[in-house]
């Protein structure tokens, strides 16, 4: 059951068929992100052996969380019982089982002024993006069957008791510490980009690297996967106003100003340093945007998102780069380098820039108060991330195993896990 406060606020709401129509189209757009967004960004970038395995790992994980967040994802998630705004107790840290199987929900339950059935699915999409970010850095080593039960425990012990403690209400921990986050920015991106760092430091380098060549075969998918992302970040963030309103509006401007910003804050930086700039590169500082801008889309104006966007696209250029060379570790796709850190940039920066004096729509008047209060939030969504993702990938690999073995990486997981081959030219 939903705790008393929410009730009566579904009380005095009733549908409003324009926030219906929008909040249909956002949650088409999120699913967009992932199938086919993000498996062709990733696809493109793997080599060719490799592009059937990705694209598989993908279409995989959105059916298995679709049906995980039937059975208990939502609820969990979601649950305000036994929730009191200012009390920390269990329910605090993760909701219970009563909307399990989606008990409960009927063609006229609603979600403020749209029908339960639509958030739910919106933000079913949010719970099928974040595990699949995670294959971007442990590409073409990991068993598709360890993928598998990887994502389903993750998300069952780092998403859903993240996305509780953010997005859940009054009595959430990180709700009621402060922590602004409109769309994501620690619910998804730094989570899935912590847990992306830990899976390829636990799973190991693939073999050859970092002296094999191993560049991105087909550039030309990647940048279409990166524009489908792009056009389908406007669901995932102005998406998460829940309604057709100012602050949707706002939010996908500001979306578009970061996402701009930040690609060619990273092509500047890429073309000074290394006197060309790369397709590769504009696509991944447009990411490194909208990863950025995920948390102030629904506080942040013009200028805050001006600066969050080359703020993010100049520091997540060196981190995709230059660090990841001298730390030495194989995130494969720079799911770290640009999810984390951008959502990192992102959350820190959602305080100020979420201030009226700094051309803000938020509550906050402090605006140095508030950057504490993000800090404290990220901080502890990357120690809770790291842990859990540590924990679960010892258990499987103790078990089950992690990688393929050598024979299998070198023919290339498309043939040796799924018997096809992505290109057949004969």
């Amino acid at each position: 059951m939903r705790s008393e406060p929410i009730l009566a606020l579904a009380q005095t709401m009733k549908l409003d068929s324009g926030d219906t129509a929008w909040m249909l189209t956002a949650s088409m757009l999120v699913l967009l992100m992932t199938i086919p967004g993000l498996a062709l960004f990733y696809g493109g970038m793997v080599r060719a052996k490799n592009l059937l395995s990705v694209l598989m790992q993908c279409f995989a994980i959105t059916a298995l969380v679709t049906v995980l967040w039937v059975v208990y994802g939502y609820s969990v998630a979601f649950d305000t019982t036994g929730m009191t705004a200012g009390t920390t107790n269990l329910h605090s840290f993760v909701g219970g089982f009563g909307h399990a199987m989606l008990a409960g929900l009927t063609p006229g339950s609603l979600y403020n002024t749209v029908p339960e059935a639509v958030f739910v699915m919106f933000q079913m999409t949010f719970a099928i993006i974040t595990p699949a970010l995670i294959v971007g850095a442990i590409a073409e080593r990991m068993k598709f069957s360890a993928l598998l039960l990887f994502t389903a425990l993750w998300f069952t012990f780092a998403y859903l008791p993240v996305a509780h403690m953010v997005w859940a209400g009054p009595g959430s921990l990180l709700g009621d510490l402060g922590v602004i986050d409109f769309a994501g920015g620690t619910v998804v991106h730094i989570n899935a980009g912590i847990a992306g760092l830990v899976g390829c430091l636990v799973i190991g380098k693939r073999r050859g690297y970092p002296h094999t060549p191993m560049p991105p075969h087909n550039l030309g998918y990647t940048l279409i996967g990166a524009s489908m992302l792009w056009l389908g970040w406007f669901g995932f963030n102005a998406g998460s106003a829940v309604a057709a309103n100012g602050s949707a509006a706002m939010a996908m401007l500001v979306t578009q100003i970061a996402t701009a910003a930040a690609a060619i804050g990273w092509t500047a930086v890429e073309w000074m340093t290394h006197r060309r700039p790369s397709v590769l590169g504009i696509a991944s500082g447009a990411v490194a945007g909208l990863v950025a801008v995920t948390p102030a889309a629904g506080t942040c104006g013009p200028g805050g998102a001006l600066v969050i966007g080359l703020v993010s696209g100049v520091v997540c250029f060196f981190c995709a780069t230059r660090l990841k060379r001298r730390l030495g570790y194989d995130d494969s796709l720079d799911v770290f380098g640009v999810h984390a850190v951008a959502g990192i940039i992102g959350a820190l920066l959602t305080g100020p820039f979420a201030t009226p004096s700094l051309g803000g729509f938020g509550t906050v008047d402090a605006a140095w108060l508030q950057l504490w209060i993000q800090f404290k939030g990220v901080a502890f969504t990357v120690v809770y991330s790291a842990v859990v993702s540590w924990l679960v990938l010892k258990a499987l690999a103790l078990t089950i195993g992690l990688r393929v073995d050598e024979e299998q990486e070198m023919v290339g997981l498309d043939l040796s896990l799924h018997e096809e081959k992505g290109y057949n030219l004969s």
